[in-house]
């Protein structure tokens, strides 16, 4: 289960945090201040921590650089009632991976929690799987439309490709082709038509992870 630490002075805005968290199915434990917060995270891991941006001892915007020092994979959501674009700059730029302004609706909140998390398995997976070269072949747009075939398509074929992705230079896909399958990502069968070898099927899943993230983006 992913765990959230909420950090923020405000004992009722914290308790109403977690009470939020809690009906939303989220483990989580909070902190009182910065220092609290460093020693819950020198103890045990958090995916994602909710830090408030205006504390009395070291404020959120300080206290990130340390966080991520502490903690480097996990994810940071800056909470403020001072909303501006300077903050939101400097906050992203020290390591923040998001930033919400006070009030919100506690669906974007959980929307915001989601859409992270789903960032965290996508990167876990990459590590884990050890796909980085692997994925590195998908930069390309006309690769990853191919890898999207198969999401609906267990088998394709290059001239039902080539009208699928409107691509009338079959050199060009032929290209495209060969360097998924040399990537190992793809491969043939005996009557020439395109499959997913089994890299290929996880490959397809992150892809899969990450164009879910950036349609809700």
């Amino acid at each position: 289960m992913n765990k959230i630490l909420i950090v923020d002075d405000d004992c009722e805005y914290r308790e109403n945090l977690k009470e939020i968290l809690d009906t939303a199915g989220y483990s989580n434990d909070m902190a009182v201040s910065a220092k609290d917060a460093m020693e819950k995270l020198q103890a045990q891991h958090f995916d994602v921590i909710l830090l408030d941006f205006m504390m009395p001892d070291v404020d959120g915007i300080n206290a990130l650089g340390e966080f991520k020092r502490i903690s480097p994979n996990s994810k940071i959501i800056m909470i403020t009632a001072f909303a501006s674009i300077e903050n939101a700059v400097t906050a992203i730029k020290k390591g923040a991976s998001e930033y919400i302004s006070k009030p919100f609706k506690i669906q974007a909140l959980i929307l915001m929690i989601n859409q992270i998390i789903e960032e965290l398995r996508f990167e876990g997976d990459i590590k884990k799987l050890k796909l980085e070269g692997t994925l590195s072949c998908l930069a390309n747009s006309i690769r990853r439309e191919i890898m999207r075939l198969f999401q609906t398509n267990k088998k394709i074929r290059l001239m039902e490709t080539a009208r699928k992705l409107d691509i009338e230079d079959h050199t060009k896909l032929l290209f495209h082709l060969k360097t998924l399958k040399e990537a190992k990502i793809i491969k043939q069968d005996k009557k020439r038509t395109y499959l997913l070898t089994n890299e290929g099927k996880k490959v397809l899943e992150c892809l899969h992870i990450l164009d879910n993230y950036l349609s809700e983006k």
